[in-house]
């Protein structure tokens, strides 16, 4: 089987490092999907589930993601997320009020800078809520 090398990372930490056979990515015109050996792309990310198959595990490995850039060479993919977490430490709760506190930021905001910081917050919780979807669909 054949394998590239994943890193995922955000602003604060890697998320994911290792192999994978298969990754999709949601970027701006639709989900990609990624085998190895892909021919070499740029393009940006939007919110949504990043999904990882991975040899050696039955399950994907699933992240949301917010927003950020892919960058794919034929043995590297690589995602610099504005905002990623991995599947198991989503809350369904958690992530729906921090969506419904982002928009009254979004709302309430005096300022550009208060305005950018409530965005971002709303695309990682709207990014968090596809993904854990996307779980509860995929467990049907």
């Amino acid at each position: 089987m054949s394998t590239m090398q994943v890193e995922v990372v955000s602003n604060e930490h890697s998320i994911f490092s290792g192999e994978a056979s298969f990754v999709v990515v949601p970027t701006q015109t639709g989900e990609l999907g990624i085998y190895p050996r892909h021919e070499p792309i740029m393009s940006l990310v939007r919110p949504g589930a990043l999904r990882l198959t991975v040899p050696g595990q039955n399950e994907e490995v699933l992240v949301a993601v917010s927003g950020g850039v892919l960058e794919v060479q034929p043995h590297k993919l690589t995602v610099l997320a504005d905002v990623a977490v991995r599947s198991a430490e989503m809350d369904q709760q958690r992530a729906e009020e921090a969506k419904k506190a982002a928009e009254s930021g979004i709302k309430g905001a005096k300022d550009d800078k208060a305005r950018a910081a409530a965005q971002a917050a709303l695309a990682a919780a709207i990014a968090e809520l596809k993904t854990l979807d996307y779980l509860r669909t995929q467990k049907k």
